[in-house]
């Protein structure tokens, strides 16, 4: 979901000072491809299968639901429908180097993932910003000054979000002022700009931003989705690109693993959940093998999109079940890693709404070329054709060629049916905070839910500590124990 403007060093190039841009669509924290606790391939152990808490996802919202619940005495056991941890965010490897083929970026001012990078003393890394920066014009797409770019983008934006700090003085507390947000909070991203009557130009700059993030069209996301992650910020183009402006040592599997290790949790892989019934005393989960576990509670840590995959006894609130109709989670997110040749320079290339990439970065260099990452919001795209991606990128580099790729279309994975989650027109007022309450004996934790960094990993920690929180209630331990 996001997208650093700060780009990874290319060794034949001297580090310049910090300059940011836009960031680019692309999802919330990454997942793990192998785990150092008890798991099991299939499901299937000889260990009981009955336990405190059943953990469905093991995402970050899972594990630092179980993390905390073990914290308090509770046996928690996750099953995770994936062969890895991580849900949608996850680390892998690509032309020898580790790449994210989820989210990659965290920033300053998100406090839990930063407390939990203290908690385990992992650091993070910046780049270094392009030498090179393409925006749309009304001559196609060319190289601007890095000085025109921030100051122009940075106007636009604050025209995009004026009167945001009037919408969310309490940015993480989004219906503080509920009267005023009620009033907007039906209105597009599309809404918005068709409301400023920009330049075709202008808009374009901006286009690429609102579209990126919907994913695919401006239509989809609502306004005040996007100017909550603004305020979060600090109501500002640095703040804005700072959310997004480090990556973790180690990638974001580093951090997940050092959490589920404390956890000390049974964890199940390749064990979808198809079936969660409450009677009152007792949940019982039921993956897709057949196998049954048992619990005094259950936290659901899968995406808002999936959970109509699941079937609920009884069944899903009608804010639930609208959520899940309607997605949180962006319908179309193809993350596109590329070993391109002919480009030298770092580059930063921003689409407009309809191009193939919103974004495209350069991420490093490797032998023979430099690796770059390009952002997709459009169903028509196969990620994997190395051709179609090479005409998506002469779009802004003519003298590029792609060499070979490998990519992630996040609206295709049955796990998450989506990619990062940006909330609809109207969703912001009719679901919070119902929807981050639990049903019976029923708990859930996503992103998605988050009252602050929806879509981040800090929006996932979040969900996960209220879970946690609410299962302690709900199993009679003591919050405060």
């Amino acid at each position: 979901m996001n997208r650093d403007k700060r780009l990874p060093q290319l060794p034949s190039r001297r580090p310049m000072s910090r300059r940011t841009v836009l960031k680019a669509g692309g999802l919330t924290a990454l997942a793990a491809t192998a785990t150092t606790v008890p798991a099991f391939a299939d499901g299937t152990t000889s260990e009981a299968t009955t336990k405190d808490v059943i953990v469905i996802g093991a995402g970050y919202a899972g594990v630092t639901a179980a993390r905390e619940l073990k914290a308090k005495g509770l046996r928690p056991v996750i099953l995770e429908a994936r062969d890895r941890i991580g849900g949608r965010t996850w680390t892998s490897t690509f032309q020898g180097q580790p790449i994210e083929l989820g989210a990659q970026w965290i920033g300053p001012a998100q406090p839990l993932v930063n407390a939990e990078l203290k908690r385990y003393n992992i650091g993070t890394l910046t780049g270094t910003p392009p030498t090179r920066m393409i925006m749309p014009s009304s001559a196609g797409f060319k190289a601007f000054p890095p000085d025109e770019v921030d100051t122009r983008f940075g106007a636009l934006m604050d025209r995009l979000f004026e009167g945001a700090q009037d919408l969310f003085p309490k940015p993480t507390d989004p219906l503080y002022r509920k009267d005023l947000v009620s009033a907007v909070d039906g209105m597009s991203l599309r809404d918005r700009l068709n409301q400023l009557r920009l330049s075709a130009e202008d808009e374009s700059w901006l286009s690429g931003t609102t579209a990126g993030y919907s994913g695919g069209t401006s239509d989809i996301g609502a306004y005040t989705a996007l100017a909550q992650w603004w305020s979060l910020a600090g109501y500002n183009l640095a703040g804005y690109d700072a959310a997004m402006s480090q990556r973790l040592s180690g990638g974001m599997v580093g951090l997940l693993q050092a959490m589920l290790n404390d956890a000390d949790a049974v964890l199940h892989l390749n064990s979808p959940v198809i079936s969660v019934a409450d009677d009152g005393t007792q949940v019982r989960v039921t993956t897709r093998s057949g196998k049954v576990y048992k619990g005094r509670a259950a936290v659901v840590a899968v995406p808002v999109n999936v959970w109509k995959t699941i079937s609920f006894t009884p069944g899903l609130p009608q804010v639930h079940q609208q959520a899940t109709a309607q997605g949180v989670g962006v319908p179309h997110a193809t993350k596109v890693w590329m070993k391109v040749s002919g480009v030298s320079d770092r580059v930063m290339a921003q689409g407009q709404e309809g191009t193939t990439f919103t974004t495209l970065l350069s991420q490093g260099s490797v032998t023979g070329g430099q690796l770059m990452v390009g952002f997709n919001g459009l169903p028509a795209l196969n990620g994997s054709d190395r051709a179609a991606v090479e005409a998506a990128v002469r779009v802004f580099l003519p003298e590029a060629s792609v060499v070979e790729v490998v990519a992630q279309d996040w609206a295709k994975d049955p796990y998450a049916l989506g990619g990062w989650a940006l909330r609809r027109p109207g969703q912001l007022t009719t679901q919070l905070p119902a929807i981050q309450q639990p049903q019976g004996r029923v708990a859930f934790a996503s992103g998605d839910i988050a009252s602050g960094w929806v879509g981040f990993v800090e929006g996932a920690i979040e969900s996960g500590l209220r879970a946690a929180q609410q299962v302690l209630r709900l199993t009679g331990y003591s919050v405060a124990a």
